[in-house]
């Protein structure tokens, strides 16, 4: 009698919290824009592991990085430091535009960072910097208890209240902002696009009213970069399409190409807010993950990635005016929100996933394409025949569906 075979979604409901509820797929390997799952079955990845792999899946460069640094050592703790660990600070200060006073922390996600940058908010407000923390509404930073406190909606926070601060949440307008801002206010948190609220980039002009005001109210400038950051909207940070400097950036995702690590990034007066032993990591900034952010780096320096984002994004955009059920298209490079006709994009979602295309819906009306930023002209015209497949296998199920109403 052979041994009865348990589907892969049983033993994940067994064995793993249900956080995420059931996985979509149990992917195996992946060649550039294409991902496989462990029957072999490929798809188009238009969403990169939710904006993480900018190199794509086993770029050469990011594997010998990896496999380099693994021969000599992987883990140092943080009681001494490698040439890998300074050499990523270097880095980013660099294609930050090298601020005045600028420090990096390096520690292991995006909800890591923004914890880190919550903590200096606090330490700021302690030292008489003020007693308010803005965020906006619809904001997400993560769900860590200090980045749950500057994250917006309710279902995610009601649960673990009360959480780190009491933070006050205002409308993503200039308005808004400058009727809150005051001596009182200590930092204000902001992504220049709210990713996960369906890919919503601030009004024009917000960034640097935020720069403006918080200046002149001592307060800090806190810039969540964790999905916008490392190139995706074209430049390297989102906020250097607005040319201001914020006092505090936060990275994450597309940083390691696909290894855990997490930025937090100090600029002038922020810099001198924590000192010796009021924040650590152990595993932050080991060797393995800044040797894998030096690779994504050079990888998207050397390959020209920054102005190929630029083109696919023009190519997407003008592929999706044309495409089925796509009404408008938001957001910049390749952090887009498309905007469907109707509100079935968790069912384009799974029709897409029959038709070998990996995309996302942040809410029911919204798709969200993050691929990575190695994508060229056959992945773009290969999206567009996969999203029309979608779209007519949804339009047969609505039909099928109403045949049987009838």
């Amino acid at each position: 009698m052979t041994e009865e075979h348990i589907p892969w979604t049983a033993e994940y409901a067994e064995h793993l919290l249900p956080v995420f509820g059931t996985p979509a797929a149990e992917l195996d390997h992946g060649q550039g824009a294409w991902v496989y799952d462990v029957d072999g079955r490929r798809y188009l990845d238009f969403l990169a592991g939710i904006a993480v792999s900018a190199l794509g899946h086993a770029h050469p460069a990011l594997v010998r990085a990896i496999a380099e640094q693994a021969a000599r050592v992987i883990h140092v703790s943080n009681l001494f430091t490698s040439p890998a660990q300074i050499g990523l600070a270097e880095d980013l200060l660099r294609i930050a535009g090298d601020p005045e006073g600028g420090r990096v922390f390096f520690c292991n996600s995006g909800t890591e960072a923004n914890e880190g940058a919550f903590k200096i908010a606090r330490a700021h407000e302690h030292d008489g910097g003020g007693s308010r923390i803005l965020a906006l509404d619809h904001a997400f930073h993560g769900r860590t208890m200090g980045a749950l406190s500057v994250t917006w909606k309710e279902r995610l926070r009601e649960r673990f209240e009360p959480l780190a601060a009491d933070v006050e949440f205002i409308p993503a307008t200039v308005a808004a902002l400058e009727a809150a801002m005051d001596d009182e206010v200590a930092a204000v948190f902001l992504e220049p696009i709210q990713g996960e609220a369906g890919v919503l980039p601030l009004p024009e002009g917000f960034l640097e009213a935020a720069r403006r005001l918080t200046r002149e109210h001592d307060a800090l400038m806190i810039v969540d970069e964790v999905q916008t950051g490392m190139g995706r909207t074209g430049t390297w940070f989102a906020f250097q399409r607005a040319g201001v400097m914020p006092d505090v950036f936060t990275l994450a995702k597309g940083l390691g190409g696909g290894v855990p690590i997490g930025a937090t990034v100090t600029t002038g007066r922020a810099s001198g807010i924590l000192h010796a032993g009021d924040h650590g990591s152990t595993f932050g900034g080991n060797p393995l993950a800044t040797s894998a952010g030096r690779a994504v780096i050079g990888a998207i320096e050397s390959e020209h990635l920054l102005d190929n984002v630029a083109r696919r994004s023009a190519e997407l955009r003008e592929l999706l005016a044309g495409l089925p059920l796509a009404a408008d298209v938001r957001g910049q490079g390749l952090l887009l929100g498309v905007r469907l006709e109707r509100s079935v994009a968790p069912r384009l979602v799974t029709a897409a996933l029959a038709a070998g295309l990996i995309i996302n819906a942040p809410d029911e009306q919204t798709i969200r394409l993050a691929p990575p930023l190695v994508i060229g002209e056959p992945e773009v015209a290969e999206f567009g025949e996969r999203w029309t497949a979608a779209c007519r296998s949804l339009d047969r199920q609505s039909d099928d569906t109403e045949r049987q109403d009838a």
